[in-house]
């Protein structure tokens, strides 16, 4: 079984305000495979982060398809302590916003083998989070998916 290291980050301005979401997929010795940006409506800081791991699952099932993901070990790494220890059960889900997209990525899970949630420093989530920037600069009148 192979590991596959995927980085997110979601970012909100105003929170709620404009949302992005970054995504990196590395194989496990840090070798870039693919990086994914996306503007994502109107959310908060949390959702945003629930929304880019919600993407981070997508793109990794799109990428190595149905079968091959059940056979690889993923870490998802994240800078969000609430995000990370909700995902992985340490902390109830208080704000009601959040049940849904927890419960979708429940629910992705299954496709998959191994997910393990990791929490990371912010130093060591730059590139994510320069993604999920990145593409609120960009403008209104290019919204939708980067790839890299």
């Amino acid at each position: 079984m192979g590991k596959i290291i995927i980085y997110t980050d979601g970012s909100s301005r105003g929170n709620p305000g404009p949302a992005g979401a970054g995504v990196v997929i590395c194989d496990e010795d840090g070798r870039l495979i693919k990086k994914y940006s996306k503007k994502i409506g109107v959310r908060t800081n949390n959702e945003a982060e629930y929304e880019a791991v919600i993407l981070a699952l997508q793109k990794a099932k799109q990428i190595f398809g149905k079968e091959k993901v059940k056979n690889f070990a993923f870490e998802i790494r994240m800078d969000s302590e609430l995000v990370c220890r909700q995902l992985g059960g340490r902390y109830k889900i208080k704000e009601e916003k959040l049940v849904p997209l927890f419960i979708k990525i429940w629910n992705m899970k299954m496709d998959f083998g191994k997910i393990d949630f990791a929490e990371i420093p912010r130093e060591k989530n730059k590139e994510a989070d320069k993604l999920a920037n990145e593409v609120l600069d960009k403008g209104e009148q290019q919204a939708g998916l980067f790839c890299f």
